[in-house]
């Protein structure tokens, strides 16, 4: 059977699961293709460490499924990937030719997978995938800024949900992880008059950031401990989990970070504490907003409109939540699922003709 946006997470929950090797470079790669009803997935490539091949197999096709929502979610004509690369105990020795390898595995998709940039990979690498055949939209520009421009439109319309205050201007946003995209959302929160608390475990770079937009800076962070208006995470997936949920001392929750919630359960804990979380397929998706904007073309007022588009359907989104028994995660992924069978329909009347 084949597997759809809805299917349980196992071993054939993905249209397709591709495992690559190649022992003379120490390459160990897996590429999940969750659904390509829209089009040719696209998703970026993540290299970092992982436990055991099942844990990094495994959020592959968590995040796969995640872009699925993401592209539908953003009205964009792609499918939903992802693929990661295990990061071995000592650093890759020659990245060019790994990562040409790399491109040489994806070239073999035919397309169906085009990578984008993800934690532990760089445009850079892009370019050398290119190098090894593979299909890449952008690889000119970091597609970061875009990343936490959209987050941006994303709290303001969660924080307007909320009646919090018609601007951000003194709303204590907490930020856990100040890296790429989080460095920009606290530069663009501090210009829109935010209250800022930061958090990373680059001590160095948090206090520099900190010192320079004013802002707080929290050790040791503890998501659930520390009380604020909005708490954005922008690092590790999986940070709020049921305990977390019962204790979280925040009106709204979005940020850029992938698989925020253990699971989806835990939005129904947040919805009954009144808790507004906006699930991070709809926030974070500026990236992937932009790279297709750039591909196609479009001007930078076009880019712009593009990502405030987010915004607004951020807000429709929650509205959909409050006015019904739905989460905000069953609202947004309805929205998506909506749009991927609509599609589903067109293929099909398309094939009859």
């Amino acid at each position: 059977m084949t597997a759809t946006p809805t299917s349980p997470f196992g071993t054939w929950s993905s249209e397709q699961l591709i495992l690559c090797r190649d022992d003379s470079l120490g390459l160990r790669a897996a590429i999940a293709i969750d659904d390509t009803t829209l089009g040719n997935g696209f998703g970026g490539v993540r290299f970092k460490s992982y436990p055991s091949a099942e844990a990094g197999i495994t959020e592959a096709q968590r995040l796969a499924r995640a872009m699925t929502y993401k592209n539908a979610a953003a009205g964009l004509n792609y499918g939903g990937a992802k693929s990661v690369l295990f990061a071995g105990p000592e650093p890759v020795s020659d990245r060019p030719a790994f990562m040409r390898r790399y491109g040489q595995f994806i070239a073999r998709t035919g397309s169906a997978y085009m990578p984008g940039v993800d934690m532990g990979t760089t445009t850079d690498d892009l370019k050398w995938m290119i190098e090894g055949g593979a299909e890449v939209l952008w690889v000119d520009d970091d597609p970061s800024p875009a990343t936490a421009t959209g987050v941006l439109h994303a709290i303001r319309a969660a924080v307007a949900s909320v009646q919090l205050c018609e601007s951000l201007t003194d709303v204590h946003v907490f930020i856990q992880g100040v890296g790429h995209v989080g460095e920009g959302l606290a530069r663009d929160l501090a210009k829109a008059g935010a209250r800022l608390s930061l958090a990373d475990t680059d001590r160095d770079r948090v206090e520099t950031l900190a010192a320079e937009l004013g802002a707080k800076v929290i050790v040791d962070s503890i998501p659930a401990e520390v009380d604020c208006d909005v708490f954005a995470p922008c690092a590790i997936a999986r940070v709020v989990d049921q305990r977390t949920a019962e204790r979280i001392k925040c009106r709204v929750i979005a940020g850029a970070a992938n698989d925020t919630l253990s699971d989806d359960s835990v939005a129904q804990t947040l919805k009954d504490r009144g808790i507004v979380y906006v699930p991070d397929f709809l926030a974070n998706a500026g990236g992937v907003i932009d790279v297709d904007g750039r591909h196609r073309g479009r001007t930078d007022a076009e880019r712009r409109a593009a990502l405030a588009g987010i915004g607004e359907r951020v807000r429709d989104i929650l509205g959909t939540a409050r006015d019904s028994t739905l989460t905000t995660v069953q609202a947004a992924q309805q929205y998506a699922l909506s749009r991927i069978e609509a599609g589903r329909v067109q293929r099909e009347i398309a094939a009859r003709t």
